[in-house]
C-alpha cells in the first residue's frame, strides 16, 4: 500500500511507532524515504557472499516486514544457513511471517523479541538495518557488545544508520537535501514536516566518528564505512 500515513493533518503528531498502520505501509514508506534502499540490500547480499559460511546463524536485528530475509534467503539458496528475524512490532512480526509463508522460506525463524534481551545464539552474521538509531543511546553499547560475543570469529556486523554529518555546520544544509530526496518521491511538506515532529527523540542518529567508537569498545577491530550517501551510510565490522 502507498504510505499516506503523514498525509493529513494530525490535531497531535505523537512519536513515531511502528504500530498496525505504519506496518501496513511500511514497505512503500523505506522505498521512498531511505536513500538506496534497495541498493543497500545489493550490498548485503555481496557481503553474504563473501562471509557467510554453511552451518551460520544470520539474524536480522529489527527484520520489519522480512524483506531482507526474503532476499538473503534466495541469495544462499546453495548455502546450509538458519535465518532469524527479531522485531519487537507485534505488527511488523505479522508482517514478516506472512511474507515469508509466500515465499515458501521454511529455514527462517521471525519472532518478537526485544534485540536486548533475547540471547543470541553463535553466528557467522548479524544484520541490523536502521535499528541501532532506534535503540536508547544508554543501550547501544551493551547491544553491540552482545552482537561481539555471539559472532564466531571471522563473523561480520552490517549495520545500516542514519548518521548525523561530523561538521555541525553542514548538519542543516544536508537535512534540507534529505529533504528534498523525499519531495523527489512523492512526499509533501505536510508529511516531511509531521514525520519528522514524529520520529524527534524516538529516531537518534550518531555521527560515524561515534559508531567506529561504539564498535571498538566492543572488540571490533576490523571496522569500515562501505556505503554513504549525504545523512545515512552503512558500516561492516568483522570479529577477528
Amino acid at each position: 500500500m502507498q504510505d499516506q500515513y503523514f498525509a493529513h493533518p494530525m490535531e497531535e503528531v505523537r512519536p513515531f511507532s511502528f504500530n498496525e498502520d505504519v506496518a501496513r505501509v511500511f514497505d512503500d514508506m523505506v522505498t521512498r524515504s531511505i536513500p538506496f534502499y534497495h541498493e543497500i540490500h545489493r550490498i548485503i547480499l555481496d557481503l553474504l557472499t563473501c562471509y557467510a559460511q554453511n552451518g551460520d546463524v544470520v539474524y536480522d536485528l529489527g527484520c520489519s516486514t522480512g524483506t531482507t530475509i526474503v532476499l538473503m534467503d534466495q541469495h544462499l539458496r546453495d548455502l546450509n544457513v538458519k535465518f532469524v528475524g527479531l522485531d519487537l512490532s507485534p505488527y511488523m512480526v505479522k508482517k514478516a511471517t506472512e511474507k515469508i509463508w509466500q515465499h515458501h522460506i521454511t529455514r527462517a525463524k521471525i519472532m518478537q523479541e526485544n534485540v536486548l534481551e533475547y540471547n543470541l545464539e553463535k553466528s557467522g552474521v548479524v544484520i541490523m538495518n536502521y535499528t541501532l538509531q532506534f535503540i536508547g543511546p544508554d543501550k547501544r553499547q551493551e547491544l553491540l557488545n552482545k552482537i561481539y560475543q555471539s559472532l564466531r570469529p571471522g563473523g561480520i556486523l552490517i549495520m545500516t544508520e542514519k548518521i548525523l554529518p561530523e561538521t555541525p555546520e553542514f548538519r542543516p544544509m544536508v537535512s534540507e537535501l534529505y529533504d528534498s530526496f523525499k519531495r523527489r518521491n512523492g512526499y509533501s511538506e505536510l508529511e516531511i514536516s509531521q514525520k519528522r515532529q514524529a520520529l524527534e527523540k524516538v529516531l537518534i542518529p550518531y555521527t560515524p566518528t561515534e559508531h567506529y567508537d561504539l564498535l571498538k569498545r566492543s572488540g571490533f577491530l576490523r571496522k569500515e564505512m562501505l556505503f554513504r550517501w549525504f545523512n545515512f551510510a552503512c558500516f561492516l565490522a568483522q570479529k577477528n
